[in-house]
């Protein structure tokens, strides 16, 4: 006996099927919220690429391309404060990233690393000002993302271990040029470090974690693919792109994935001290 209605009406699909239907639809949903939320994260990266393409398509008066990116890099950080979606306390955190990104980029353009052939009036010793901003548009990832998803760290190393070898990951940048580079040395490092670290975060009021070290590895490699996106605009000239432009190497993802950790670290060094210093003024408060 079937029953009342047929095998075929679709209100008698077992249990077990259209819970499963449900499932794909609800992880679809949270999968959309995660991607928008990400994309809003981004917005000053978008804006970096979108400037790049425009200067690049469409040349504009007055000034060199180099200084218009300048010029547009520094509206968009003064709209990111006014507009509120930046903090002061993140603004503060990505000019630190600024200088140390520049600090990187003179090291690098004078060691014949990557280049910028083109002119500009705001250049200092062959690298623009506006360079120091890809940088920073990082750090303003991370942190627009770290507030959006309500990330929290689980099992954070001591500050003892995670300052030092943020520190040795990004004095390697300079020193491998001069001594051993011990890069994949630092990278083993990283996992024993955060072997059970993980970054916990919340999409449409359900909460994930994920390793940390996965976490460092996709940004690092979704980075990479921006940096193609970047040279083919003429962001920046590896030597083998001077010719022609041409796929950046994929064993740059490392030395991206290096990066990333350097810029996670600080920011969430700088988050775990802010967290600590407000808990004690509550506590203090209370």
């Amino acid at each position: 006996m079937k029953g009342e209605y047929g095998a075929s009406d679709p209100f008698c699909q077992p249990l077990v099927v259209r819970t499963r239907q449900w499932t794909i639809v609800t992880a679809l949903k949270q999968l959309i919220r995660f991607g928008w939320e990400q994309a809003r994260s981004c917005v000053f990266p978008v804006v970096i690429f979108a400037s790049l393409a425009l200067t690049k398509l469409v040349p504009l008066p007055l000034l060199p391309r180099y200084d218009w990116l300048l010029v547009i890099c520094l509206l968009m950080q003064w709209w990111m404060v006014r507009s509120g979606l930046e903090t002061r306390d993140e603004l503060e955190v990505i000019t630190l990233f600024h200088i140390i990104g520049l600090a990187l980029e003179l090291f690098k353009v004078r060691m014949g690393s990557w280049s910028y052939p083109e002119e500009g009036y705001t250049k200092l010793f062959g690298v623009p000002l506006y360079s120091g901003f890809m940088y920073a548009s990082v750090a303003s990832y991370l942190c627009q993302a770290w507030r959006r998803l309500k990330v929290e760290l689980v099992q954070w190393p001591p500050f003892w271990l995670v300052v030092p070898l943020a520190a040795a990951i990004y004095l390697n940048f300079f020193t491998h040029h001069y001594w051993v580079d011990v890069r994949w040395w630092l990278s083993s490092f990283v996992m024993l470090v955060f072997w059970r670290s993980w970054v916990t975060y919340e999409v449409g009021g359900v909460r994930y974690r994920m390793p940390l070290v996965l976490s460092f590895l996709l940004i690092g490699f979704f980075i990479w693919i921006a940096e193609n996106i970047a040279t083919f605009f003429g962001a920046w000239q590896y030597p083998n792109q001077a010719k022609a432009w041409s796929l950046v190497h994929l064993g740059k993802v490392s030395s991206w994935c290096l990066l990333v950790i350097v810029s996670f670290l600080i920011v969430a060094t700088l988050k775990q001290v802010k967290k600590e210093y407000v808990d004690r003024e509550e506590a203090g408060h209370g």
